[in-house]
């Protein structure tokens, strides 16, 4: 058997076809403000059309008049394991689920990355397209439904003590049209001081997190409980 079967430039490209498609996926959450950003989904999506590629390919050298390889298997054991991983991202919180969106989108970039190693390259792209339908589209028309679409999020936002900050922080918030529920201060040894803010919307979370961090003397604006993309 060829020393480079199942490794040729068609497998390369189908792997470079998979981490395009979940890294647009990912820029899109980056861009959006939630967690899972770039990284997380262009892992994913790669190390799932690689699983694809072995459990195709990577046997052949072993198969024999007794011996039978079933690749589905394979698949089925990577949806196991993002499952598991997206579980991870979801987090409960005085009653409110967060991070579903978020676990879905992995999962599906697993399945994005699977399409492209298995060589199903069209639907790959299908999928990639309708998840920008669903995260553009789909928010534009929830929020125009009855009820609106609101999110709830928990920020902190840092900034050196004695200057003022506060208020003006709190106008910004409430300018962009988020609703505070509660708010719990913090004092760093640095001499810096914190907020939480627990806060609600129907707005982009990602243009607020722009507009806090543009205050003057604003240090960090950050998510609560966001799992950094570069763990």
């Amino acid at each position: 058997m060829d020393a480079f079967y199942g490794q040729g430039w068609l497998q390369i490209a189908q792997l470079l076809l998979a981490f395009a498609l979940t890294s647009l996926i990912g820029v899109e959450r980056h861009l959006r403000g939630k967690k899972a950003g770039l990284r997380t989904q262009a892992i994913v999506g790669t190390a799932s059309a690689l699983f694809m590629l072995i459990s195709k390919y990577g046997f052949d050298s072993v198969l024999g008049p007794n011996v039978n390889v079933d690749p589905s298997r394979v698949a089925a054991q990577v949806v196991s394991g993002v499952g598991f991983l997206g579980a991870g991202l979801i987090l409960t919180h005085r009653g409110t689920v967060r991070g579903l969106t978020t676990a879905a989108s992995v999962w599906e970039a697993s399945a994005i990355g699977m399409a492209a190693g298995s060589g199903l390259w069209l639907l790959a792209l299908v999928v990639t397209a309708l998840h920008f339908v669903v995260a553009y589209g789909f928010s534009m028309i929830s929020r125009r439904l009855p009820g609106g679409l609101t999110a709830h999020e928990t920020i902190i936002v840092t900034y050196p003590d004695g200057r003022g900050l506060l208020r003006r922080i709190l106008h910004v918030i409430t300018s962009a049209g988020w609703a505070i529920h509660e708010s719990a201060p913090h004092r760093f040894e640095d001499g810096t001081v914190g907020v939480e803010l627990e806060i609600s919307g129907s707005r982009e979370l990602a243009v607020l997190l722009a507009q806090l961090s543009s205050v003057e003397s604003v240090i960090s604006v950050s998510v609560a409980g966001e799992i950094a993309d570069d763990s």
